[in-house]
Order: structure tokens, then sequence, then C-alpha cells
């Protein structure tokens, strides 16, 4: 055996030894909310929490919204950021996936909205076509009762079609870089009456590439606009965007080593040869019985690659990767949503922002090669605190990345039980 793999057979002894002795960290079944951020582990430089909807002072339309749309109490994220948001000022809130970051600003957006206008009023970026379609739905629904008009600003759709849908007027409008820089470059997006400028997923956004159109479209806008930043991370470039663009923020940040990962069960299998892995997953496709699962690649050609040997051993599974038009994304997601599609071959394209709700299992095929993507692929099985299992294909060459993923989360990745089905 060779020395990479006498690596491996130790780090998996370790680990077993490690294992035995550790307390199971996921939460006891039935609790709620577990991927909310526990007390104490806020650092915050804003002191208010309103731990319920209604002392929000928050429009009576809205609120039939925020119930209508199935939230009973605030989560941890919502509590602290609602308020300084809706007051006006910079806001940099920092939590995972899955704890409702998304209708903060939603909220805070809807509340602040002159309906009387119909001039775009805050604007929206986000660094996926998926992720800026799902932020629209979260706020139709939450503005259900005020007939709000959010236009999803997204390439891959007809320029002719956003332009004209644009210059008809919408309150908000949410959408990837390049399209917004280029609509408002042509006069259909008219930044003068944009109050709130919204970076979802900044960490992500930055390191797709984004920083200067983000940057152009910030000159663009009125100087007196609010800005508020939402990372799962806080690496240099989000903080030098901060510091560029934002006057005295409030900032509502989890503290990194305390980002958590409860209420979804994570396991490895060791198959010591990237030729082992197909196998493997062909075994536990037979074996777990699932609702639905999403299985991470780390490239499209990988995507491709894995879904053409699954379908050649009789295996029904979709995929979806950047190279697909958005045509294309669309059919595939709805399958995937309705339920139809069980099995989602992807790569981290989909990581950040999709909110399935049937997802119970995510397999990591590949690791991921950016540690920081792991919360957000397998935030997928837990959102709002739905318990969820994650399973990741660990070979010799991998052993590192998954201690630096456990040590960077303050995790425990346990070794694949026997009684998977039971799982």
């Amino acid at each position: 055996m060779s020395t990479e793999n006498d690596g491996l057979v130790e780090f998996l002894a370790v680990h077993r030894l490690i294992t035995a002795s550790y307390v199971n960290r996921a939460s006891a079944p039935g609790d709620a909310g577990n991927l909310e951020i526990p007390e104490g582990e806020i650092e915050s430089n804003w002191d208010e929490i309103v731990d319920k909807f209604d002392d929000m002072n928050l429009r009576e339309e809205l609120l039939r919204g925020i119930y209508a749309y199935g939230f009973e109490k605030p989560s941890a994220i919502q509590q602290r950021a609602i308020i300084p948001v809706i007051k006006e000022r910079d806001v940099i809130a920092q939590a995972q996936s899955g704890t409702g970051k998304t209708a903060t600003f939603s909220i805070a957006i809807l509340q602040k909205l002159d309906m009387t206008k119909r001039e775009t009023q805050a604007l929206i970026l986000a660094p996926t076509r998926e992720l800026a379609q799902q932020i629209q739905k979260v706020l139709v629904a939450l503005g259900d009762y005020m007939q709000v008009d959010c236009h999803a600003c997204i390439g891959g759709t007809n320029v002719r079609e956003d332009m004209r849908k644009l210059e008809s007027g919408a309150h908000v409008v949410v959408g990837t870089p390049g399209r917004v820089q280029d609509m408002i470059t042509r006069r259909a997006l008219r930044p003068d009456y944009i109050k709130m400028f919204v970076l979802d997923e900044a960490d992500e956004m930055l390191s797709r590439g984004f920083k200067e159109q983000i940057y152009d479209v910030f000159q663009l806008l009125p100087p007196a606009t609010q800005v508020v930043l939402l990372s799962a991370t806080m690496p240099a470039d989000v903080l030098e965007v901060t510091k560029r663009f934002m006057r005295d923020p409030i900032r509502i940040l989890v503290k990194r080593d305390e980002l958590t990962l409860e209420g979804i069960r994570q396991f490895y299998i060791a198959v010591e040869k990237e030729d082992w892995k197909l196998d493997t997953l062909c075994d536990l496709y037979e074996t777990v019985t699932i609702t639905q699962a999403v299985i991470f690649c780390n490239t499209r050609r990988k995507v491709d690659w894995l879904t053409e040997k699954m379908h050649e051993r009789q295996f029904t599974v979709s995929a979806m990767h950047g190279e697909m038009t958005q045509a294309e994304r669309d059919v595939i997601m709805k399958e995937f949503r309705s339920g139809s599609s069980r099995v989602l071959i992807t790569t981290d394209l989909l990581a950040r922002g999709i909110d399935v709700q049937q997802v119970s299992l995510v397999i990591n095929y590949d690791l991921p090669s950016n540690k920081e993507n792991y919360i957000h692929r397998i935030g997928r099985g837990g959102r709002f605190g739905r318990k969820g299992a994650a399973i990741n294909f660990v070979t010799a060459d991998d052993v590192r990345m998954l201690r630096e993923i456990e040590q960077f989360y303050n995790t425990q990745v346990e070794e694949m039980p026997m009684n998977i089905a039971d799982l």
C-alpha cells in the first residue's frame, strides 16, 4: 500500500477513535430552528433584539404576508438585522445559509417601499440567476398583500423584454451584476429613486470575479443610498467593500469558528481511489431510500460524465450546470422542485440560495475545493431546522481538506455506519 494510503488508513483509524468518544452534535429530533445562531455567538454593535414580528411596527399588509408565508417567529439574524435596515442604517449581516437572510432584507425593503411610486427603490445583487429568482419569489410572496412589483434582471433572458419590463416600472429589482450593469448603462433601469442597495452572498460574488461590475453599479447610485451586505464568510475582499462603500455600518457577525452545522448529520466514506466513487454511489443509490438528493461535483465536465455513467447503469438522474441555457436550467429546477426528478447532479452553481424543501440528502461526490462552499452545499439538507444528512466521498488526496473543513466549522464528520438504509 502506498504512503498516501497509509496516511488515509491512519486518519480513518484516528477518526473512529474520536467519533467513538464524541457526543453527537446533531440536535434532538423535533428541535425547531436548530440552524439559528445561538445566543452569545453573535458579535454586534447593535443591541436591540426584537423577537416578534408583531413588535417591529411593520405595515399591516406586510405582516399578513409574513404569516401567510409560514413564518411564526423571527430567526436570530431577523431579530437583530430587520430593524436597523428599516432605520436606514448601513448593515453588514453575516449568517450561514438557512437562517433567514433573504427574508431579513426582503421584509425591510417591503416596509420601506413607497407604493405610490412606480419607480425602482431597492436594488439587490446576487451571484447566480437561480439565487436572484429565489429572492424574487420570496419578495413577491411576502409582498403578496401589497401588490409589490419585483423584477428579476438576469442573464440568459431576452434583453429587449428586460428593458420593456424595467421601463414600465418595478418597485424592486433583483439581478446578477452583469445584466444589472447593462440595464443601467442602457438607461432602462433608472437609479434615481434607489434608496437601498443589497449585496447578497457578497463572498460568493467577489470570488466569482464580479468586483468591478459591483463597483461600477455602486458609482451610478444616488450618493445617499443605504448599503446592506450579507455574507456567510468575511474574507478580505468583502471587508474591503464594506470599507469603501459603507458608512458607520451596523455589524451583526457570527464568529467564524462558531458557524454551526447542527441538525445535519455528516458522514464520510473512504473510497481510497477516484475510480471507486462511481461504484460507491451506485451502491448508495440502491441502499438509501430518499425523498430527494443533490450530488455535487467540482466541474461541469464531471457533472456531464457522472450523469452519463449513471444513465448507462439505468439510474434516473438529472443534471444542471452553468453551461446550460437558462431555459434548460429552469425546466430541470421545475422538475426537481415538483419531485418528478429525484436526484440532481450539479456544481457549486446550485450550492447557494436554492431552497428545495424536500432535499434530505446531499452527497459530495467531490469535496469542495473551497471550504467555505461546504456549508452552502450541505445546508440544502437542513434549512430552517429541517433534518438532513451529508455524505462525503473521501479519497487519499482529500484527507487534508476534510480535516480543514472539520477545523474550520468546528464540526465532526463521522464514518458512514453500516446501517445507512436507516438514516
